[in-house]
């Protein structure tokens, strides 16, 4: 049983202070006030500080590629004093493929130009006078994304802290959810902190949200963390890597892209785990070089660091937003399974729109995206909760 003496009481209490928990915590905070309660010393800490920062409107499924569209105008062009510097740097992507790979290569244009009519075919030779490291033998054919862009997530991720700040709401850290509880219609969170009290609780928990969910005596719905795993090495000599764009294997083997001067590196790796504080696996890492290697005429003498983070699914590989259909009060927003950064916009949006008004925001609306898309209640009609693998290329968070 929870102390019931609370000194921290709002309209809504947020668990997580990750990239979806600041986000909606600075759209909320336009109607209610606002607590945002983080388990580690600082937000951002796990996936969203170890993110690969990319943006692109070509992957994930159809429901994933339109919450990125809708999410593009505000990384572009965020509200006055939200950050000093832009959000996106276009860099462009490319996807290459090797011989055996073509029909991949040339169905996966097809379904890129169904939501992106700008990703067109780029072939082999223009891909390396883009990236002048791939091998000749082994890049049979291209395609690229041209405004696909790199994120500064920390800007971003900082940027909805502040202004969630400025409209009133406070952000604990190092406040580890003990235990929750419902009583006199608000929940109670008792953590290291103090308690917190609102009438709605959002889990923004990321690979912890079933946990919390548990914990608020809601069901699970079966999310499953895979670790993502990433490293830098030194670019070549002489190479002007910050022109490049990031590279892309159409197998979902790997992908390389410039980073302050070095080139990051991953081997795409979706190794399910337990919700921890996730750090790279050798294995992994030289993986990641070999496929490297493979593709380019790069020999690695050397990795800088390396680390890894945990990516959330839902069975269906979409993201899990809405209110939980059993528990009143208690709100899901998790399971972005990598795609966090890129579509925090919309996400925290939907979040908003549904707390405050049960419905979707136009623009999602128009752009096809229906609230029982990702209502925590689907899973029911799809039976038990599986850990398939997705199969896409995630990158971003």
């Amino acid at each position: 049983m929870l102390n019931r003496r609370t000194g921290y009481e709002a309209d809504i209490v947020i668990i997580g202070g990750g990239i979806a928990g600041a986000s909606a915590a600075y759209e909320l905070a336009r109607f209610a006030s606002v607590i945002v309660v983080e388990s580690e010393q600082h937000c951002g800490y796990h996936a969203t500080g170890r993110s690969a920062a990319s943006f692109s409107e070509n992957y994930g499924n159809a429901l994933i590629r339109r919450l990125a569209i809708a999410s593009r105008s505000f990384l572009e062009n965020p509200p006055p004093g939200f950050c000093e510097h832009p959000l996106m740097k276009k860099c462009g992507m490319i996807t290459i493929a090797r011989e055996d790979q073509s029909g991949l290569l040339t169905e996966e244009l097809r379904h890129a130009r169904e939501f992106v009519p700008s990703i067109t075919a780029l072939g082999p030779k223009s891909a390396i006078e883009l990236v002048p490291v791939l091998r000749p033998e082994y890049v049979a054919d291209a395609i690229i994304e041209p405004d696909s862009a790199a994120i500064d997530v920390h800007a971003l991720h900082q940027g909805f802290l502040r202004q969630a700040r400025a409209r009133g709401a406070r952000v604990q850290t190092d406040a580890n959810a003990r235990a929750i509880e419902m009583h006199n219609g608000r929940w109670l969170v008792a953590t290291d902190q103090g308690s917190f009290s609102g009438s709605v609780l959002v889990n923004a928990a990321g690979a912890w949200a079933d946990r919390i969910a548990a914990m608020a005596g809601a069901a699970p719905v079966g999310l499953i963390p895979k670790r993502r795993s990433a490293f830098n090495i030194p670019a070549p000599e002489a190479a002007n890597v910050g022109n490049w764009p990031l590279v892309n294997d159409v197998g979902g083997q790997f992908y390389f892209k410039p980073d302050a001067g070095q080139i990051l590196v991953s081997p795409a790796d979706a190794t399910p785990s337990e919700p921890v504080d996730a750090f790279a696996d050798d294995l992994d890492i030289a993986i990641g070089v070999d496929r490297l290697e493979r593709a380019t005429t790069i020999q690695v003498r050397k990795v800088s660091n390396s680390w890894a983070g945990l990516r959330t699914f839902a069975a269906d590989g979409s993201p899990v937003v809405g209110a939980d259909e059993e528990v009143e009060g208690f709100f899901w927003l998790a399971g972005q399974g990598g795609y966090g950064i890129k579509t925090s916009s919309a996400m925290s949006r939907i979040c908003a729109e549904l707390i405050q008004h049960q419905r979707m925001p136009d623009d999602l609306r128009r752009l096809g995206v229906d609230v029982a898309d990702l209502a925590p209640g689907r899973f029911k009609a799809m039976g038990s909760p599986t850990s398939r693998q997705n199969g896409e290329w995630l990158h971003d968070n």
